[in-house]
């Protein structure tokens, strides 16, 4: 077999972002989320233009997982990120989240996830976080709390269900 010198595995990680961003846009346009959807986002919190508050990066020093589903505000993505506001226990959060840090994207309504893979980066030495003061905005509780893990409907700790991963290894030649 020749060399990949089109890069698929970069080509389809880059089109399961598309999906992403094409999804985020749509709930950003009309402000809700349809039917039962709701999303759970795992990311690097060290990954490169990812902006969350000293707090949040303390508590998740590599990765964390936010879930929009019922309680979020401003809404914003770009070509290359998304911003959103959520709630960590009653304190609003202001989060800015490159697709490019995103390792995972899970609906569970409809059993629909993806990995990615995504290169740890180690930080420099006097990196840091940007941290936002907290906004002006309603304050409810998102379930993210315990990130990776779905409350379930109520809110018992019921747990996702398990689904099939696309995992893009399957996918890429091995040298």
């Amino acid at each position: 077999m020749g060399h990949d010198h089109i890069r698929y595995d970069i080509l389809t990680q880059d089109a399961l972002r598309g999906v992403i961003r094409k999804v985020l846009s749509e709930v950003a346009a009309t402000g809700r989320l349809p039917g039962e959807h709701h999303f759970f986002i795992t990311f690097l919190t060290g990954a490169p233009g990812v902006r969350i508050s000293q707090h949040l990066k303390a508590k998740y020093a590599e990765q964390m997982t936010i879930v929009i589903q019922h309680q979020f505000w401003d809404l914003k993505v770009t070509d290359t990120q998304f911003e959103i506001g959520l709630s960590f226990s009653d304190t609003p959060e202001k989060l800015v989240i490159p697709f490019a840090a995103i390792r995972g994207f899970y609906d569970p309504s409809v059993n629909f996830e993806v990995e990615f893979d995504v290169p740890v980066v180690e930080e420099e030495a006097g990196g840091e976080v940007t941290a936002y003061p907290a906004p002006a905005a309603p304050k409810a509780e998102n379930e993210s709390e315990t990130p990776g893990e779905d409350p379930g409907p109520d809110g018992d700790g019921g747990g996702k269900p398990s689904g099939s991963v696309v995992s893009l290894d399957a996918f890429r030649k091995k040298q």
